[in-house]
């Protein structure tokens, strides 16, 4: 298990379970974050894709899904991206990262937290974010 779950994250847990751990994103500005920007990683600390068990990668599939079904129900979102950097944590984090209606498509992709009208928020509206995306998990 990786130590840096018990940690938190601003909203508290949108889910976990055994093999799976999925929290909003935040930095050391917790005033303007994009909101909706979550993270799926497994719970055992693994540095990469490759690295996970069949159950792993199958917890971690299912996840994305859902959480990416829960932000455009909850948040509105018309498209959901989901990648794997890897390059500055050695822990796997599946980003998923919602793209609101009116993102200019220069903003499309890995940038899209860079467009300026972008929803943006501190730590309450990250609570209201996660409840929300809580919520539109539930069957």
């Amino acid at each position: 298990m990786c130590d840096k779950h018990d940690l938190g994250a601003p909203g508290g847990v949108i889910f976990e379970d055994d093999l799976v751990y999925v929290g909003h994103v935040f930095g050391s500005d917790l005033s303007e974050v994009y909101l909706g920007y979550v993270m799926v990683e497994p719970k055992r600390h693994v540095a990469g894709l490759g690295e996970l068990t069949d159950p792993e990668a199958a917890a971690i599939g299912e996840t994305v899904n859902r959480v990416s079904a829960a932000l455009r129900r909850s948040e509105g979102a018309e498209h959901i991206y989901s990648f794997v950097l890897g390059d500055a944590v050695d822990h796997l984090h599946i980003h998923v990262v919602p793209r609101y209606p009116g993102a200019p498509s220069q903003y499309w992709g890995p940038r899209v937290d860079q467009w300026p009208e972008a929803p943006r928020g501190g730590l309450a509206d990250i609570e209201a974010v996660v409840e929300r995306i809580r919520n539109a998990l539930t069957p």
